[in-house]
């Protein structure tokens, strides 16, 4: 079994900043992938940025310049820092790992956590 923990989503004001956190925990021999997703109300869910194992990288455009995803592997964390929010970022936000563990390769989504972004 594989568990992620998010914290890190709260209301700000456009222009601020965020940083999301997403811990994973369980049987898991190494991760592959870590990201993040985002879903808008009355929007399907959407890549936002991830990252591999290698630390290659890559973001939704509509985040380049403002989002970074990093992850601490000793940790099993992966992070996204959030800089000049706007009111359109407003959504709740998944943690995404695909991981080798004892049950074989695995996806698992966290529980989400809501960014609110006001004018």
């Amino acid at each position: 079994q594989v568990q992620l923990v998010e914290s890190g989503g709260d209301s700000v004001q456009a222009g601020g900043s965020l940083r999301l956190s997403c811990a994973a925990s369980g049987s898991i021999f190494s991760i592959n992938i870590m990201g993040w997703y985002r879903q808008a109300p009355g929007k399907q869910r959407e890549l936002v940025a991830r990252v591999t194992s290698g630390g290659g990288t890559n973001y939704a455009d509509s985040v380049k310049g403002r989002f970074t995803i990093s992850r601490d592997n000793a940790k099993n964390t992966v992070y996204l820092q959030l800089n000049s929010l706007k009111p359109e970022d407003t959504a709740v936000y998944y943690c995404n790992v695909e991981a080798f563990t004892s049950s074989g390769y695995v996806e698992r989504w966290g529980q989400g956590t809501l960014v609110t972004v006001s004018s």
